[in-house]
């Protein structure tokens, strides 16, 4: 006969000290980086690799601290744009998300024309925008801001809308008024929906807003970094339009970090998904 105090439970549902740790969690996708830009090295020393075609990570690491004034200048006008696209994003999404769950209507008539910003090519609407629109910078943060609109709106609905059944029903005959339903019920339960929403838009706002500017071409003073990729191009500067690329791509890692950072705030213990 076994006993039942010998047989070991498998540890279902429980995260292991080494991986809940946030050292470990930094450290490994570092390791995997640093093991990545080793061999990168390597292999363009190895075999050759003009520098015209692939440079090496040291090449884009000394390029980058030369061109530090300019492309660090260039990020901050494509920063501005991003973040003003994914403020106005947020606004304008939960917004429209509050509206189509009043009415099942108002969502039926109109839902189906913000998968229709979402499925049209910003490439393909962003020059009437940027001809319609005088204002560049107005021009362009509407560009960035159509590309991240529909996941915040998606993602608010789907959590206004799941609801536990049960506690609906509680306050329905508790007669509690549409206005306490959504404050107290509804937009608490949609907080986990809403910040996956929320990562999701914002490096779609960063997306949104180099394609807006390869688009515009826009120089001078206030060129973002899309303009240094093209003129790096154009004079095959490949070194700075690969450190170009990289000041974009890490702008995305620390705006998806923001974000996630956020969403542990608000949803830090209560939510399953921060337990």
């Amino acid at each position: 006969m076994i006993n039942d105090s010998s047989v070991i439970q498998p540890n279902i549902g429980k995260r292991t000290p080494i991986a809940s740790h946030l050292g470990f969690k930094i450290l490994a996708p570092v390791v995997v980086g640093l093991i990545f830009l080793i061999i990168w090295q390597m292999t363009c020393v190895l075999m050759d690799v003009p520098t015209y075609l692939v440079p090496t990570p040291t090449v884009i690491a000394v390029q980058l601290f030369q061109d530090a004034p300019l492309l660090l200048g260039s990020l901050g006008a494509t920063l501005k744009i991003t973040l003003l696209a994914f403020l106005c994003a947020t606004i304008l999404g939960v917004a429209i998300a509050l509206l189509f769950v009043q009415s099942p209507l108002i969502e039926a008539s109109l839902f189906p024309y913000a998968i229709l910003l979402q499925v049209t090519p910003i490439v393909a609407i962003a020059p009437l925008i940027i001809i319609w629109v005088k204002n560049m910078t107005a021009a362009l943060v509407l560009c960035a801001m159509l590309v991240a609109l529909f996941p915040i709106i998606s993602n608010t609905i789907l959590g206004l809308r799941s609801v536990n059944p049960g506690l609906t029903n509680l306050f329905r005959i508790n007669r509690a008024s549409r206005w306490q339903t959504l404050v107290r019920l509804r937009i608490p339960s949609a907080l986990p929906y809403f910040f996956g929403g929320l990562r999701i838009s914002s490096g779609l706002s960063l997306i949104g807003a180099v394609v807006a500017e390869f688009v515009a071409g826009t120089g001078g003073s206030g060129a973002g970094l899309a303009y240094q990729i093209l003129q790096a191009g154009f004079q095959l500067n490949i070194p700075r339009l690969f450190a170009a690329l990289l000041l974009i791509t890490l702008t995305g890692i620390v705006l998806f970090g923001i974000t996630d950072w956020i969403t542990r705030i608000f949803l830090r213990g209560w939510h399953e998904s921060q337990l």
